[in-house]
């Protein structure tokens, strides 16, 4: 079966995290062909591919955003939209069921020479006046034309590129890759599958809210997009499945219909965690996080929690483990703080052999501010290294077992509440019994129900059930 996976700003640029998984399907499947198709907003320059390329995957198309904005525009222009159109376009932001077939047929009809020539076109001119008019009459034009443009641009960018052909498509997130799945499902009526590592609309909201740049009468406009672009996936996917099972229920909740959604856990090589590798140092408590250096890890509130621990424990080092270069100006923020800190003791590794650190280290640190079922924690507890985390995702439910009966394997606290995590670290530091014990529990738990053989059986499954004749079919029709 010939597979396209479809992911945002990650594979194969990026480490860890969808990265990891999206790696990890391909080389765990020499049966089917992959195709990965790559959205990201900007090329970096001199990035480089972060994994090798498996046999069976054939191609790699990269899609960079940025990239086409330097065209050059040609203002005014009439491209006679029907009504029909008009009204899938007003449908997208007007907050009503958007037409997503309609809007799939305007871009693949060949009809639009240049995005940014569209959205300067006189037709698009029309589509926010009306929307002004008839919803937004206290917001000025200008205002309303320049925030429309660059929330749609994005997403007509993607929609104006040409699929690429396969058997199956399977989305690894709502948004524009969860578009994209619809749109290649609409264009050669093959399932999709869409898998969600974390709730792509609800990190989204959490931006937005946040952000300085949007105004704040635009806040709610630009959220209710997002929901309606996770809305197009959840109606065309032909089933829909989430890390863990209250992730599932808030699927549930933004409005995926239950009989589709199902849950399948990341699961990890256990055979490559061997616990017998494991070398205590000779003094001192090691505490480590693998973690890449950028905002949404809240690498700040981990720094903050070290400088309390050291104050306790002199003896303490810190380990903050993988690539800091994807954000250089978050990074840099993060040594300073350390500097004003006086934190001694503290190391950024960039990116290493992560089995290296786990083979001393005592204990484990998550400080995200949002997570979906972190392979880190996974591998950390395969090697029965207790964790304090904060309580994203399914971290909760790695560590405390609400479903099974294994104990505990670490403590949780609440995001961004660096004074907690720092007494629970020192309690850990402090009982050498407990760390043990919790180590024990994580052991036992990962390999019992977080296993790649178990996830690789159950995604081989989901394949056959909604594609059960769809092996190698594009090869075939292409000899015939």
């Amino acid at each position: 079966m010939r597979i396209c996976l479809i992911s945002e700003g990650a594979y194969p640029y990026v480490t860890g995290g969808v990265s990891s998984w999206v790696q990890s399907m391909i080389l765990n499947m020499p049966e089917h062909e992959f195709i990965v198709y790559s959205i990201s907003a900007k090329k970096i320059k001199n990035v480089t591919r972060k994994y090798e390329q498996p046999p069976n995957l054939l191609e790699i198309h990269d899609i960079f955003l940025g990239e086409y904005v330097e065209e050059r525009i040609q203002a005014g222009r009439r491209y006679h939209i029907t009504e029909e159109e008009k009204e899938a376009f007003l449908s997208l932001i007007g907050g009503k069921e958007t037409r997503w077939d309609v809007l799939f047929e305007f871009f693949v009809s060949g009809r639009v020479d240049s995005i940014l020539n569209f959205l300067a076109s006189k037709d698009f001119f029309d589509i926010v006046r009306v929307l002004c008019e008839k919803r937004f009459v206290h917001v000025p034009f200008t205002d309303m034309f320049w925030a429309l443009r660059s929330m749609v641009l994005p997403l007509f960018l993607c929609i104006d590129q040409k699929m690429p052909e396969a058997d199956l498509y399977h989305g690894v997130s709502t948004g524009y890759a969860g578009v994209l799945g619809a749109l290649a499902k609409h264009q050669y009526n093959k399932p999709f599958l869409l898998t969600e590592h974390g709730i792509y609309t609800r990190e989204r909201e959490e931006e937005i809210i946040k952000a300085s740049w949007i105004k704040g009468y635009f806040k709610d406009i630009w959220i209710d997009y997002f929901y309606s672009l996770s809305q197009c996936a959840y109606t065309h996917a032909d089933r829909v499945t989430s890390l863990f099972e209250g992730s599932r229920q808030i699927q549930i909740e933004l409005g995926c219909p239950g009989e589709k959604t199902s849950v399948i856990a990341n699961g990890i090589d256990v055979g490559k965690f061997h616990t017998g590798n494991r070398k205590q140092k000779e003094s001192g408590i090691h505490i480590g996080a693998v973690v890449r250096v950028v905002p949404i890890k809240d690498i700040k509130s981990m720094i903050q929690s070290f400088s309390i621990v050291q104050q306790e424990m002199q003896d303490s080092y810190f380990y903050i483990i993988g690539p800091y270069d994807e954000d250089e100006e978050y990074y840099a923020e993060c040594v300073e703080m350390a500097e004003i800190l006086g934190l001694r003791n503290l190391v950024f590794t960039g990116s290493v052999n992560v089995q290296e650190y786990l083979s001393f280290l005592d204990i484990l640190v998550l400080s995200s501010i949002s997570e979906g079922q972190p392979l880190v924690i996974l591998e950390g507890l395969a090697m029965e290294i207790p964790f304090v985390s904060t309580d994203v995702g399914s971290c909760a439910e790695l560590l405390l077992g609400k479903y099974d009966s294994f104990g505990k394997a670490g403590t949780i606290v609440p995001v961004m509440h660096f004074h907690l995590m720092a007494n629970d670290l020192i309690e850990l530091a402090v009982n050498p019994e407990l760390r043990s014990t919790y180590g024990r529990n994580g052991r036992e738990r990962v390999t019992s129900l977080y296993t790649l053989p178990g996830m690789i059986r159950k995604y081989n499954e989901l394949y056959e059930e909604v594609n059960p004749h769809g092996r190698h079919r594009i090869s075939a029709e292409r000899t015939l």
